[in-house]
């Protein structure tokens, strides 16, 4: 960083979001310009913008006509990245405020979640990061069934609903003990405490909701194992109701598809799953009878011991059973290719009383088309790009083993 005034780039960032969480716009001085990343930097001699720490992301908006774009601690601090360069002296900022309170109803909400979690089930919060779309809490806890959640959930709301007051305020490092603190504090000197009235207090220098109703429904929607413990989503505010507006949507039309009321549709899931694996066990069954007649007819009209053919109407897994019901009815070698709609394929084969390594076919066909594939030496499958004719792929591995069963 090159400064303009050394002194007075140092100057303390004065964190008005401290004093106003609500604040969206502001004025302020420019103290330092310069470059970081490759972007326009500057430091103002105080703002309303949010950095990146403690688990959420740092405020945008504008510092005048520039896009802020990130911002940053430097100490003491505030590095504010532009989208473009900024000439004036003075400046007024404004926040993104839908973003700002975003992530207060979410960070609010952590912290009433985080204590349900530790008085319900003594799972203390070991780390906290707030997404673009889904937040995250790691629990110090090895297991957790629905009923749990579900009881975590519902004293969370209640706290919500209780619209309890949450205050900010700091006191210094001695007086820490006076303070029932969830966790103890990572930073040292004056401590910053977050606390939602008679039920949690956290030392935190997030932005935050002035009251618990304003965090408005609570919802974790998945768990997961991480590291021993576990790790849950959730969603507060505005996005547990987009998130349930799209869902209620979704399950009214699964209800209507199934013909079944909103509750029942698990029954009636399950039901239409264990059907269509008794439909598919039966195809199955049926396609096996389908390609050993088809593979009589094949080899009656065969006079060669090498099959060929380039298939427009089988999937690669039809063209499959075709070619291992030919093999195990005699000696030969099927050389076959079916069209897809993205990928071609190849399925070659041979008897395993024929002197042949289907395999040895991989470096002939790949010399000439970008493709993957593997198999054993009686049976080989391989996937190629649209871009090459099967038919000339077909004929080049026809020489190579026409000549292996001339010797």
């Amino acid at each position: 960083m090159s400064h303009q005034d050394k002194e007075q780039g140092q100057r303390e960032t004065k964190r008005l979001y401290f004093e106003d969480a609500y604040q969206k716009e502001f004025e302020a001085t420019v103290v330092d310009k310069f470059r970081f990343d490759g972007k326009p930097a500057v430091v103002l001699d105080q703002t309303c913008f949010y950095p990146e720490s403690g688990g959420q992301p740092s405020d945008r908006g504008f510092l005048g006509e520039a896009a802020v774009v990130q911002v940053l601690e430097d100490g003491e601090r505030i590095v504010h990245l532009l989208e473009k360069d900024i000439d004036a002296d003075k400046v007024r900022g404004s926040i993104d405020w839908p973003r700002r309170f975003d992530h207060m109803q979410q960070h609010s909400g952590q912290h009433i979640l985080s204590q349900s979690f530790f008085e319900l089930l003594r799972g203390e919060t070991l780390s906290f990061h707030l997404g673009e779309a889904i937040s995250t809490l790691e629990i110090g806890i090895r297991a957790i069934s629905d009923s749990d959640v579900s009881r975590v959930e519902e004293r969370a709301n209640e706290v919500v609903f209780e619209d309890r007051e949450i205050k900010t305020y700091f006191i210094p490092e001695e007086k820490v003990s006076s303070i029932p603190l969830r966790r103890p504090p990572k930073k040292e000197g004056l401590i910053r405490v977050v606390e939602v009235s008679g039920f949690d207090y956290s030392a935190c220098g997030g932005t935050h909701c002035r009251r618990t109703g304003e965090i408005g429904l609570t919802k974790v929607i998945k768990w997961e194992k991480i590291r021993g413990n576990l790790r849950f989503e959730f969603l507060c505010g505005r996005r547990a109701i987009e998130d349930y507006a799209w869902k209620n949507r979704a399950l009214v039309e699964m209800a209507a598809r199934f013909s079944a009321n909103e509750k029942n549709i698990p029954a009636a899931m399950e039901k239409t799953v264990s059907e269509l694996k008794q439909a598919r066990k039966k195809m199955r069954q049926l396609q096996e009878k389908l390609a050993g007649y088809e593979a009589e007819e094949i080899i009656k009209k065969s006079k060669e011991r090498i099959i060929t053919a380039a298939w427009t109407d089988k999937t690669p897994e039809e063209g499959k059973l075709l070619a291992l019901n030919i093999i195990k009815a005699g000696e030969f070698a099927v050389l076959y290719g079916i069209e897809g709609e993205e990928r071609n394929h190849l399925v070659f084969a041979s008897s395993e009383t024929l002197p042949l390594d289907m395999r040895e076919l991989l470096p002939l066909v790949f010399s000439h088309v970008q493709g993957k594939g593997g198999g054993s030496s009686s049976l080989v499958e391989i996937v190629i790009d649209k871009d090459k004719d099967l038919k000339e792929l077909l004929k080049l591995a026809f020489e190579s083993i026409n000549q292996k069963l001339k010797y």
